[in-house]
């Protein structure tokens, strides 16, 4: 059986696993937020910065991408995205069905914000938000890269998402 991985942000632009296959998905009930402080790879325990979490709320979607597994690397490509995306605990992993665009629904390893955890903070204006991720910067380099990387892969994509495209205006003018 196929394993698939549900992408909506850095895993978009930097899966860090062979991809067998590739195709545009929406997840039912969350939507792409930046609702959680990255203390690790976009920020600092002094300075935090941003990074996209799925944040569970009736009535919305998220479109992103599926990304399926090959079979013989399933269980080295899980072990690698636990110790990548469980690094805090903040995101805890469920088994969600998203629906593909071609019409098929599938299970997806899928990482979702914990919102009881202490690096949640939901309910940020964009404004508060640009001005965090202008100037944080973390293990894995600035909070503006991972903005502009993934607003410009989900541009590509062709996936219309206008709160990134906001702040991604909004942070380089507050860069410039």
């Amino acid at each position: 059986m196929t394993m698939w991985v549900f992408g909506y942000g850095s895993l978009l632009w930097n899966p860090g696993f062979d991809v067998q296959e590739r195709v545009i998905a929406t997840l039912p009930n969350y939507h792409r937020s930046f609702c959680m402080r990255s203390i690790h790879h976009r920020g600092s325990d002094e300075n935090p910065g941003l990074v996209l979490a799925l944040d569970e709320a009736a009535g919305t979607q998220c479109c992103g991408v599926a990304l399926a597994v090959a079979t013989a690397q399933q269980d080295e490509t899980l072990a690698y995205l636990r110790e990548r995306e469980l690094i805090s605990s903040a995101y805890l992993e469920k088994l969600l069905i998203i629906d593909l665009t071609d019409g098929r629904q599938v299970e997806a390893v899928t990482y979702v914000i914990d919102p009881d955890h202490v690096q949640y903070c939901g309910g940020l204006s964009l404004d508060e938000q640009a001005g965090i991720i202008a100037h944080a910067v973390g293990g894995r380099g600035p909070n503006t890269e991972y903005l502009y990387n993934t607003a410009s892969h989900l541009d590509e994509l062709g996936i219309e998402d206008p709160d990134l495209n906001w702040l991604a205006r909004r942070v380089r003018q507050l860069k410039a």
